[in-house]
């Protein structure tokens, strides 16, 4: 695939080639090269002409003092990196967009400005990328009932036709987009780190074989974890949806930080699970301005979950929207508390501790499904109990209850000395 020139300058300004290395230039960052790019429109410049000789008289009325010539300079000279580095990840199947490209995200454009990222690396399908949809963000370490609740948010999403967007985290990120895919829904992945080891992940491949999968990443596709990149990650999950739910949050990290962020900036409608962890940031997030959201998901209608004012029908058109107006009155909006969740959404909807009663035996089963469908692939062989609880995460005690039932339903059978267990499959 050859690159414009306009494509070429703007990777050479903004983008990683390899691990960063002690005393080189380091690529803009986006909110540099809004402000670089500005500037070359207001000179009726493009970025390509930066590729030419001269380009040091093109920058002679350039002044700022973070984003100095000799930086510009230092990254247009890595030509042969960025060759050898493209042609590396066109192998494995990784594409590369701008912001002029039709693919590119227009709600991540409208609502970031230039602030949205210059460039995205990805994977799978690009005609996903403006489809919109659901954002589902929580924790890394998130609960056996959350991740049971955030695989059904994901099936149920995909069979209304509505996309999951979220992170591709380990957790609750992860979990959203394996329950939409695995339900033959689309999903895309906003990618912090490691997208060229995702691309060849076998969770994911088969998917975006099938088109119903895209991944991309703002950054250098075979970037390790980074919490800034983490962090900043977080914005352009919630602006390429249309409404987000948090499944669950601690009072600080990754997702306690792009909830208030998206609260502050009103990209999009913000609901939130009911839990019972009291160290849980939920409840507070609420408190400054998000919603409840309903804790059954038979009862749950995703599609509401993209209206603010659960009473009204948006005025905001959801699929051309442009970047909210600073000057609208946020203090208006009828933001839900625990005590205020609107009669609309609540309508004949029992209390929280009578949905807690009424579902408890149906957490349980689905709790205990969800664990023979991750405890297969870990007893093809022999495991000890001990093994079992580090791998899937879980305490000992719930482990071993659910092992005993398993060897009772003849799911697992049981070896000893030592005891270990190993899936049944009978000839």
């Amino acid at each position: 695939m050859s690159f414009s020139g306009n494509t070429q300058a703007i990777l050479l300004l903004n983008t990683y080639f390899s691990k960063p290395e002690r005393g080189a230039a380091k690529p803009l960052t986006p909110t540099e090269w809004g402000r670089f790019a500005l500037w070359l429109k207001d000179q009726k410049l493009s970025p390509a002409q930066l590729l030419q000789k001269n380009f040091s008289e093109l920058l002679a009325g350039w002044q700022d003092k973070n984003i100095t010539f000799d930086r510009i300079k230092a990254l247009l000279e890595r030509g042969n990196a960025m060759a050898l580095a493209l042609e590396k990840w066109q192998r494995a199947g990784v594409w590369v967009i701008t912001r002029s490209d039709e693919c590119y995200p227009k709600r991540l454009k409208a609502r970031l400005g230039t602030l949205a990222p210059p460039v995205f690396f990805g994977v799978g399908n690009k005609d996903l990328l403006n489809q919109g949809g659901l954002a589902v963000v929580g924790s890394r370490n998130a609960s056996p009932v959350d991740l049971v609740f955030t695989d059904a948010i994901g099936a149920k999403s995909a069979s209304n036709g509505i996309c999951i967007v979220s992170g591709g985290a380990r957790g609750v990120d992860e979990t959203s987009m394996l329950g939409a895919v695995n339900a033959e829904g689309t999903s895309i992945g906003v990618m912090a780190d490691s997208l060229l080891k995702a691309a060849m992940a076998k969770k994911w491949r088969s998917h975006l074989a099938s088109n119903n999968l895209v991944l991309i990443s703002p950054f250098y596709p075979e970037a390790g974890f980074n919490a800034g990149n983490a962090m900043a990650r977080n914005k352009y999950v919630y602006c390429m949806a249309d409404g987000a739910l948090i499944v669950h949050s601690g009072t600080k990290g990754g997702t306690w930080n792009g909830a208030l962020e998206n609260l502050k900036k009103d990209w999009v409608p913000l609901w939130v699970k009911p839990t019972e962890d009291r160290a849980a940031g939920n409840e507070d997030i609420v408190n400054q301005g998000a919603h409840w959201c309903h804790n059954s998901i038979d009862k749950m209608v995703v599609a509401d979950l993209f209206i603010k004012q659960p009473s009204q029908v948006p005025t905001l058109d959801l699929w051309g929207a442009e970047e909210p107006s600073a000057s609208q009155d946020k203090g208006s909006e009828s933001y839900s508390s625990v005590a205020t969740v609107s009669s609309e959404i609540r309508g004949s909807q029992p209390s929280l501790l009578e949905q807690k009663a009424e579902h408890k035996e149906q957490h349980l089963e689905s709790l205990y499904a969800f664990f023979l469908k991750h405890l297969q692939p870990l007893c093809k062989t022999p495991i000890a109990s001990d093994d079992i609880s580090q791998s899937l995460g879980l305490h000992k005690s719930q482990v071993k209850e659910w092992l005993i039932r398993a060897v009772e339903d003849g799911v697992l059978v049981k070896k000893t000395q030592p005891v270990r267990y190993q899936w049944n499959n009978p000839g």
